[in-house]
C-alpha cells in the first residue's frame, strides 16, 4: 500500500528518512516514554504480586525483569498497530490528521515494523525463556483475532459495549504473560489471587477507554466515537466513575487476598476519592479542560492501581 495523503499532509514530514517519520509517528501515536513507565508499572507489579502472593523472596533476575518490559511494550505497540490498520476506512474518512491518512507512515512500512517486531519477540521468548512461547502465542493469537473483529466486524459495530468487553481481554491476557516470568519459569500453579489482579487489569483498560472519549460538546467530532456523544457528557461520567469503583472493588479484593491490611484498603479508597473528583466536576460542567483531566487521571489510576497491589510492597520487602 503506498501512503496516502490529504490536506493535512505535511510533504517536508513526510518525505523524511524512516527513523524521524518514526519519530513523529510514536509521538503522537504511541509515546514511548510515557507508555514505558506505565508498561514498566505494569510489569513490575504483575510479577510482583505474584511472588508475594506465593511467598516468594526477593524479585526475578532483574534482565528477566529488562526483556519482560520488552516483551510487554512491544505487545502494546503491537496492538496499536494492529488498531491503525482495523480503523483505516474510518480513519481515512473522519480522523484525517492522524499519521496514516496525512501520509506520514504508510501500511507497508508499518507491517514491515510489526513484522519486525514479532521476530524479535519470538527470538527472545527462544532464547531467554521457551517456556514462554504458549503464553506468547495466546496473546498474539488474541490480537489477530481482534484485528479481524472477531469475524463480525458488523455486529461489533452496532454493539460497542460488546466490542469494548471483547478487545479489552487483551490486557490480562498480556498480564498473564508478564505474571509468567515469575510462576511460568519457576515451574509453580500460578497463584489463584492474580485473577483478582487480572480482572484489576481489565477493568483498567475500559477505566482508560471511557477516560480518553469522554470529551466536551464543543470537542466532539462528526464520525468520532465518543462515550460523551452517545450517551451525553453527564451520563458518560457517571459511567466511569462506576468502572473506576468496580476497579476499586477488584484492587479490595486482591490486596485483601495478599494480606496487605487495612493501610492498603484506606489508600485504595483515598486514590478512588481522589481521581473521582475530575468527573464530577465535569459532570457539573463540561469544558475540554476537565475533559483532559478525566484522560489525565485514568492514566494515573492506572499506574496507582499497579504499584498499590505489586510494585510498593515488593519495594518494600526490598528495601528492608
Amino acid at each position: 500500500m503506498k501512503k496516502q495523503s490529504n490536506e493535512y499532509s505535511n510533504p517536508q514530514e513526510n518525505n523524511a528518512s524512516f527513523l524521524k517519520r518514526l519519530f513523529i509517528y510514536q509521538k503522537e501515536r504511541f509515546p514511548i516514554l510515557g507508555h514505558g513507565l506505565l508498561v514498566a508499572a505494569f510489569t513490575f507489579s504483575a510479577i510482583s504480586y505474584s511472588r508475594i502472593c506465593r511467598g516468594a523472596a526477593n524479585f526475578v533476575n532483574w534482565d528477566i525483569y529488562c526483556l519482560g518490559i520488552f516483551m510487554t511494550i512491544s505487545l502494546f505497540l503491537m496492538l496499536r498497530i494492529f488498531d491503525e490498520f482495523k480503523d483505516a476506512e474510518d480513519d481515512a474518512q473522519f480522523r484525517k490528521k492522524l499519521p496514516v491518512p496525512r501520509g506520514l507512515i504508510s501500511f507497508k512500512e508499518l507491517l514491515y515494523l510489526g513484522v519486525g517486531i514479532v521476530v524479535l519477540q519470538i527470538l527472545v521468548n527462544i532464547i531467554f525463556f521457551p517456556q514462554m512461547l504458549g503464553l506468547y502465542f495466546l496473546v498474539i493469537g488474541y490480537l489477530l483475532l481482534m484485528g479481524k473483529e472477531f469475524f463480525v466486524s458488523n455486529w461489533l459495530k452496532k454493539n460497542q459495549l460488546w466490542y469494548v468487553l471483547s478487545h479489552m481481554f487483551i490486557i490480562p491476557l498480556i498480564d498473564i504473560y508478564a505474571s509468567g516470568l515469575d510462576w511460568l519459569l519457576n515451574d509453580v500453579d500460578a497463584p489463584k489471587g492474580l485473577m483478582f489482579f487480572f480482572a484489576v487489569s481489565y477493568m483498567n483498560g475500559i477505566v482508560l477507554e471511557v477516560g480518553r472519549k469522554l470529551r466536551a460538546p464543543e470537542q466532539e467530532e462528526t464520525g468520532v466515537l465518543t462515550y460523551s456523544s452517545m450517551m451525553g457528557a453527564k451520563k458518560a461520567s457517571l459511567l466511569w466513575i462506576a468502572v473506576l469503583f468496580v476497579t476499586l472493588l477488584f484492587s479490595l479484593a486482591a490486596a485483601n487476598y495478599a494480606n496487605y491490611g487495612i493501610t492498603a484498603f484506606m489508600i485504595l479508597g483515598a486514590i478512588f476519592i481522589l481521581c473521582s473528583l475530575p468527573a464530577i466536576l465535569f459532570f457539573n460542567k463540561q469544558t475540554a479542560k476537565l475533559a483532559k483531566r478525566i484522560e489525565l487521571f485514568s492514566g494515573i489510576w492506572t499506574i496507582a492501581m499497579y504499584l498499590t497491589l505489586g510494585g510498593i510492597p515488593m519495594l518494600q520487602k526490598l528495601i528492608m
